[in-house]
This record gives structure tokens, C-alpha cells and sequence, in this order.
């Protein structure tokens, strides 16, 4: 089975969930959504409180494959330096986030000549931009420059914390090989330990108070179902390690049901499930039936809008301003205009994602 046909289910969630994203944003913002609200307000209005939850999915995703890059078979790549594992998360996210940016403040000086909107933002201040380029601005209050940037914030959030606590795992391993008294199973247990204990206390606790959602302790909870689906998928004991999973979220759903939870820990038991099943025979089956009954294009496809979906998330926000822009430059009005103009900009958003990540974040990220 090719790498890409192994990824393919993280490669739909991802695809759905940065879709979904897209459109709470086309549904939130600007005279474009206004128009639509008008004449579909079920839909925009779904759009507008549920596709944001599509964050889950890239949550636990994040989680999980944090997971199987750092510490696969939940046991510490030792190669794996603390400080060069950030520094390289840093490049791969935030290099590209700066480089939308520029786009969205250019695009924003573009739209505030043909409209006044809230949801445009002001020019951005030095403290602002700074702000931004160490992933700040939610902790210090600045405005922000483009939608979604918060959670590239979280995002990096919470790998320095998932890395921090597998490091304090590998120098428990390391006193133990010293020490010659305690195997090194101890050490995984010690990296298991913090890494649960942290989602414990995200989800019974933290997730439930909204002061803590400028920190990455309050999203721990997804991330790290993430990461234990793909350790307890790949145990020697798949079923009982996952069923504990279940039962763990549905002891703080119990405590306080929480839509989010739900979606988070569907998507993480869906994914430790994925892992436990592609090893059997009757998954490679069902894996080659799959591959027969799909067009030879659609992995491919898939697999694309996939590797794009950053720089979806990225740059679909300057697109929808300058959208707007022209719908009220051009004094255009009613739901068939609105639903055209807001067509373009989701296809231009796709169409630019693909050039923005082959172009700009992949290089940036070498």
C-alpha cells in the first residue's frame, strides 16, 4: 500500500474539515453573508454555529499525528531533539502563516477603499505584527489579522506541550538506563502518564472554563484523544484501550456534555480504529477492493486538497474580504449575486491554496 493510500482517511478529514471552516467564514462575514442569511437562514445560520466545531477534526488529527511522528509504538524517537522538533514545527507552521498574512494585510488596505465592515481588519501596529510573529496575539489581546490565525497559535501551542511532555519521558528513560534499577517500560509508562493525565484534566476541567481558550491546555483534551488513538490503535490490546478511551469521554460528556467533545471523540476513536484495522488481513482487502471501485484519479485528488488544506485555512480569508469588496464596489444586491460572488471566492480560495502550497509553504518549510 502507497504512503498516500495509507493516509487517505486523514486526508478526507482534513478535506471536509478545512471545507467546512471555509464556509463558517463565508457565512460570518461581510454583506456576502448578510445577503445569503436573508434568503437561507437555516443554512447560514447551521454554517455559522456548527462547520466552526470542524476544528475538532484538525484537533485530533494534529493530536494523532503528533503522536506517530514524535513517539511511534508510544515509545520516544530518541534521535528526536526537544528544541529542533519545535524550531521545525515553528517553520512549518508559522513561515507560511506569515507569508498570508502580508496577503491578508494587503488585502485588507484593498478592501477598507471600497468598504466599511467591522470585519475588515485596521492596519496592523509593529506591537501587532510582533505580536503575530510569536504566535502572541490572543495572549495580548491584539486584534487579530486574519481569521483563523488563533488557532495556528493553539496549534503550536500544543505540539511544544506534547513534545515537552515526551521529553520529560525520554530523561526519565535516560535516569532509569543510569540507574540501571528501573527498565525503560517505566520511562514509556511516566511518558503515557503525563500525556493522559493532561487530557484528563483538559476535559474534565479546563475545556469547561472558555478564560482558558487563549492556552493550549484548553484544547488538550482533542489533541491528546488524538494521541491516544493512535497509540492505543497500534497496542497490543487495540479493543480494551480504546473502549477505555470511549468510556473517558463519555465520563466528562457526563460531567458536561459538550457538542465539540462529541465530534473529538468520534474522530478519535474513528482514527484508532483506522489504525488498529489497516494491519489485518481483511483491511488490506477491503483496501484493494476500495482501490478497484474508485477512479485512479480520486486518491490523488484527495490526497492534494489534503497537503492543501493549511494553505486553505491560510488564505481563503483575504479572498473573502476582497469578494465582499467588489460586491460593494459594484453596488450588486440580492441572494443570486451574493451566491455567485461567493461561489468565486470559494473556488479562487481552492485554486490559490494549491498555488500558495506548492509555491510558498512547502519551500518555506525546507
Amino acid at each position: 500500500m502507497t504512503a498516500k493510500a495509507r493516509q487517505l482517511p486523514i486526508d478526507a478529514l482534513k478535506v471536509i474539515a478545512s471545507q467546512l471552516i471555509v464556509l463558517h467564514h463565508f457565512s460570518a462575514y461581510g454583506p456576502l453573508a448578510d445577503t445569503l442569511s436573508q434568503t437561507a437562514p437555516v443554512l447560514m445560520g447551521w454554517l455559522y454555529d456548527y462547520a466552526r466545531m470542524a476544528v475538532q477534526v484538525f484537533l485530533v488529527v494534529g493530536g494523532y499525528l503528533a503522536a506517530a511522528s514524535l513517539a511511534p509504538g508510544s515509545k520516544l524517537k530518541h534521535h528526536h531533539s526537544p528544541v529542533q522538533a519545535v524550531l521545525k514545527r515553528y517553520r512549518r507552521l508559522v513561515l507560511p502563516c506569515l507569508a498570508a498574512l502580508v496577503l491578508a494585510v494587503a488585502s485588507a488596505a484593498l478592501a477598507r477603499q471600497f468598504l466599511s465592515d467591522d470585519f475588515v481588519p485596521t492596519a496592523p501596529t509593529w506591537a501587532q505584527s510582533l505580536a503575530h510573529v510569536f504566535l502572541l496575539q490572543g495572549l495580548l489581546g491584539k486584534e487579530a489579522l486574519t481569521a483563523g490565525v488563533w488557532y495556528v497559535a493553539i496549534d503550536f501551542q500544543l505540539f511544544v506541550l506534547m513534545t515537552l511532555l515526551m521529553w520529560l519521558g525520554q530523561r526519565r528513560h535516560r535516569t532509569a538506563n543510569a540507574d540501571q534499577s528501573i527498565g525503560p517500560g517505566l520511562a514509556q509508562t511516566v511518558m503515557l502518564g503525563l500525556v493522559v493525565s493532561l487530557m484528563l484534566a483538559s476535559l474534565f476541567f479546563f475545556n469547561r472554563d472558555p478564560a482558558w481558550d487563549n492556552w493550549a491546555i484548553y484544547f488538550f483534551g482533542a489533541y491528546g484523544m488524538g494521541a491516544t488513538a493512535f497509540w492505543a490503535g497500534g497496542s497490543r490490546r487495540p479493543a480494551l484501550y480504546l473502549s477505555l478511551l470511549a468510556i473517558t469521554g463519555g465520563l466528562a460528556l457526563a460531567l458536561e456534555f459538550r457538542e465539540r467533545i462529541v465530534l473529538a471523540l468520534g474522530v478519535a476513536l474513528l482514527l484508532g480504529l483506522w489504525h488498529w484495522g489497516r494491519s489485518t488481513p481483511a483491511w488490506r482487502h477491503a483496501t484493494r477492493l476500495k482501490a478497484l471501485a474508485l477512479p485512479s484519479f480520486a486518491p490523488r485528488l484527495l490526497h492534494q486538497l489534503g497537503q492543501s488544506s493549511y494553505a486553505l485555512f491560510l488564505v481563503h480569508f483575504p479572498v473573502l474580504m476582497l469578494g465582499n469588496a467588489v460586491f460593494t464596489k459594484l453596488e450588486l444586491s440580492g441572494p443570486v449575486s451574493a451566491a455567485w460572488v461567493m461561489l468565486i471566492c470559494w473556488a479562487t480560495s481552492v485554486a490559490l491554496a494549491q498555488v500558495f502550497e506548492r509555491w510558498v509553504e512547502v519551500p518555506l518549510a525546507r
